[in-house]
């Protein structure tokens, strides 16, 4: 008994030793990384271990609050956007174009299409990269079982996932992001 004793200790003793030494490798591999980016990275891996799926860990989604219509919801996030002057760079309407296609009726799916586009031209003079985050999306998506939910790009990794933003840009990043927050609340709400 002693002997499985000392074994599970050494076994014990060992673990601690090499999730340090990772620790340790960790924050030197991440020194100079924005203060936020740790706390930013376990939230994104809370949710996937959550829900198991890294799409879900990457978006922010708001279900619409019980009564409102998909018009209601598409008047309201168009109303939220001009009030908050952020131009609009394109509607989708995938969910009509799905149905046209298969003939029959399907889902409503909208996706709109945001964009400051100095704020944007800051982003790809800082890092060309960011291109493929512009313009910022809405999703106004039926599920499955007919309820409607919001859907945006949660903008924290692209904000503080690596070393900190230029103070400016990251004040222009933050704007954006509250923006797309107000939108996807606001908007669930049915609030103009």
């Amino acid at each position: 008994m002693r002997f499985v004793k000392n074994i599970l200790a050494l076994i014990g003793s060992i673990t601690i030793i090499v999730s340090v030494a990772v620790l340790m490798e960790a924050g030197r591999s991440m020194a100079g990384f924005d203060p936020w980016a740790c706390a930013t990275y376990a939230h994104i891996a809370k949710l996937l271990l959550e829900a198991g799926d890294p799409i879900e860990a990457m978006v922010w989604k708001a279900e619409v609050k019980e009564g409102l219509g998909f018009d209601d919801v598409d008047e309201a996030i168009k109303s939220i956007a001009t009030t908050m002057n952020i131009k609009s760079v394109g509607e989708l309407p995938l969910g009509d174009q799905i149905s046209t296609m298969e003939g029959k009726p399907w889902r409503k799916l909208k996706i709109y299409l945001y964009c400051n586009p100095l704020t944007a031209a800051h982003m790809i003079d800082y890092a060309e990269a960011f291109s493929a985050f512009l313009p910022c999306r809405v999703a106004l998506v039926e599920d499955k079982t007919g309820k409607l939910w919001i859907y945006t790009l949660n903008m924290d990794m692209m904000i503080y996932g690596g070393k900190p933003l230029p103070p400016a840009l990251a004040d222009e990043a933050l704007k954006v992001k509250h923006i797309m927050q107000a939108i996807l609340q606001r908007g669930a709400n049915g609030e103009f």
